[in-house]
């Protein structure tokens, strides 16, 4: 029975009948139109299952409508994306000569548009339990590792991964035979028909993307309605994440400039305006923070350096610091020598705290220089600038130093030699590579083999067996948690073999002659509802041997003060581009944190936070050390205080990209 007006059968309205009027409708436009609804409907699925799991959080905010909607504006944003490229083929492809290539393209980049999205919003989850935000540049980074990266996926995700795995494969399936049902119906337009509303098209998926009339198209910063980082990234999506996080990537040498403009002149002036550095003479214009700091210990020798950086050990497992008992040797050592109270680190990444400790180099949002090309020679570090005084200088890991490329970084810039576990005999390896007591077994064989050449040293070692899936050897702890492998039983452990390592060193006869740091690079998750969860960055740091006496340093400090510490500990005088502090001269006038989390630079300043936002007006937060509670909206920063974070977030990228963090001629 055919109806009098069309001739088309009577279909009942099934999903598969109103599918296929749809795709008659749309013409050679319906798989386009497929992929939109579809995306939509999988990316609002997503965000109401994450919203329904991070429930309290997102209904404290109390944004809950604008939440969706601007979420729904975020998925257009990164459909519109996928949309692009197959509406720049259309005049070529979407015609009838061209049917059977047009469908198949359709449905092909369809597929793979909505399986990245499925692939992305899957990965989700795990992600926002380590990092507590969506998917970000952390997630693009970590995949030059596959090996390491798969290996902690295995041994601590299993069941997360190859659930992941197998509900992409069966989607992307269901997708693609969906797809290519509705395409079969497509009803191909004439080039007049097809040509006169392409250019409208065009118009409609422009302004998808751009998302408004502003002078700047929306970014994931447009997004970010409250206080609550996490929430905020729940607000986008996890492929719009990551795809603006590889463009900004890019960029990143210049990568500071997204918190505005400051002269060029105000950089370096506010910069060596800070207390510590007003008597130092910057004479050469070509390295602008370069300064001779003279040690406030005299020596007739030099003493060695031991930098023990402990991989995610942050004040969360440091029951003095008001974190768990599960450092019990840490707890010990901080009565024999330096102990910082209130040390932060300056990031969230390992390689961000490695800049920070063995350069003293400021955060930036762009990657850490130990990843970066123009930092892969005559790049200022503590071995660089030893070295120069007739130092040996090593680094020592228990995993594969290529890592986060480590080893680049290392031997370009300083370091005579490095050891990895290819020069290791391990009792015990983890997925990261020999465990904690193995690694300082083999530092301990290290500095005896130092010590014997009679010149000073410089070793950095650098440990793992706190990191995820956290393996360790049976049998060397009371365990904290019931079952073993969690992060509190990790961190107990490399906290026994810490302690085993140090009364191992105290019986050398090199420690009257050295000075050991340890510090943690962060923390093991950076969490928490604030907009900058600075409670986080809150990581131990102690200095002690040779005749470092018990003291306890209550003022703010930052990782990039560590480094000028230790030269004046050593007495070592040198010139150095470092702008950190030197607490062996001044440790009671107040200090500062320099903090970087994703695109949010933040200056610590006592309970004052100034807080750099890329595309927005800078906060000024109220933090509270006692209970980690950081107010973002306390009130207007002044000018002042927006160009000192200013200056201090700008000074590092304008160093990298000119190469002026050099060591001295």
């Amino acid at each position: 029975m055919a109806t009098a007006a069309s001739g088309i059968p009577h279909q009942k309205k099934t999903p598969s009948a109103l599918l296929a009027r749809f795709t008659l409708w749309a013409g050679p436009y319906a798989g386009m139109l497929q992929m939109l609804l579809l995306g939509l409907a999988i990316l609002s699925l997503s965000r109401v299952g994450l919203a329904a799991w991070q429930w309290d959080r997102v209904q404290a905010t109390g944004i809950t409508s604008a939440f969706f909607l601007q979420g729904l504006r975020a998925d257009l944003i990164l459909l519109g994306y996928f949309l692009a490229f197959p509406l720049l083929l259309a005049p070529l492809l979407a015609h009838r000569a061209s049917s059977t290539a047009w469908r198949i393209a359709t449905v092909a980049w369809g597929t793979f548009a909505l399986v990245f999205i499925v692939f992305m919003e899957l990965s989700s989850p795990q992600f926002i339990m380590q990092y507590d935000v969506r998917p970000n540049r952390l997630f693009v980074e970590y995949l030059a590792y596959p090996r390491e990266v798969f290996a902690t996926l295995w041994n601590g995700f299993r069941t997360a991964l190859l659930l992941g795995l197998g509900l992409t494969l069966v989607l992307a399936v269901l997708l693609y035979r969906l797809l290519r049902r509705a395409s079969s119906g497509m009803n191909m337009w004439p080039a007049r028909r097809l040509l006169l509303l392409w250019p409208v098209l065009c118009l409609v998926v422009f302004m998808q993307v751009r998302s408004t009339t502003g002078h700047r198209p929306a970014n994931p910063a447009l997004f970010a309605l409250t206080g609550d980082s996490m929430v905020n990234s729940l607000i986008i999506n996890s492929g719009w994440s990551v795809l603006d996080a590889i463009g900004s990537m890019r960029k990143e040498a210049v990568s500071s400039e997204i918190y505005g403009k400051i002269p060029r002149a105000k950089v370096f002036e506010q910069v060596r305006a800070a207390p510590w550095l007003q008597g130092a003479r910057f004479d050469n214009p070509e390295l602008p923070t370069l300064h001779r700091q003279q040690a406030a210990i005299s020596r007739e020798r030099p003493l060695n350096l031991v930098i023990v950086l402990q991989e995610s050990l942050g004040a969360t497992f440091v029951e003095s610091l008001g974190g768990l008992p599960v450092t019990p040797e840490l707890e010990k050592l901080k009565n024999e020598g330096w102990w910082f109270e209130q040390l932060y680190a300056t990031g969230t990444r390992s390689v961000r705290g490695i800049e920070a400790v063995v350069a003293g180099y400021a955060p930036t949002p762009a990657r850490s220089v130990v990843k970066l090309s123009l930092a892969q020679q005559n790049f200022y570090t503590l071995a660089a600038g030893l070295g120069q005084q007739g130092y040996h200088t090593e680094f020592v890991y228990g995993g594969e130093a290529h890592f986060d490329n480590m080893r680049s970084f290392f031997t370009g810039n300083g370091f005579q030699k490095v050891v990895d576990i290819k020069e290791m005999n391990p009792a015990f390896v983890g997925s990261w590579g020999a465990s904690d007591e193995d690694l300082f077994d083999k530092s301990l064989e290290r500095l005896k083999a130092l010590h014997q050449q009679k010149k000073p040293f410089f070793s950095l070692i650098f440990t793992s067996s706190n990191h995820e899936p956290f393996e360790f050897p049976d049998g060397k702890i009371a365990l904290h948690d019931p079952k073993k492998q969690t992060v509190n039983n990790a961190v107990k452990y490399a906290d026994y073999a810490l302690g085993k390592f140090i009364r191992e060193a105290k019986k050398q006869d090199y420690w009257q002659d050295t000075v050991f740091l340890i510090v943690a690079d962060h923390d093991n998750r950076v969490y928490g509802n604030a907009l900058v969860p600075i409670k986080k960055f809150h990581i131990p740091g102690l200095i002690l041997g040779a005749d470092v006496q018990p003291k306890r340093i209550s003022t703010i400090a930052s990782q990039v003060d560590l480094a000028p510490t230790l030269l004046s500990l050593l007495g070592v005088s040198s010139t150095h581009p470092m702008i950190g502090r030197d607490f062996a001269r001044d440790s009671s006038s107040p200090g500062r944190a320099l903090i970087q989390f994703d695109n949010l630079f933040t200056w610590l300043e006592g309970s004052s936070a100034t807080i750099l936002r890329p595309g927005k007006p800078a906060l000024l937060g109220r933090y509270d050390a006692a209970s980690g509670v950081l107010d973002p909206y306390a009130g207007k920063p002044s000018q002042a205080q927006v160009e000192q974070a200013m200056a201090h977030v700008m000074l590092p990228s304008l160093l990298y990209r000119e190469q002026r963090y050099r060591p001295a001629p």
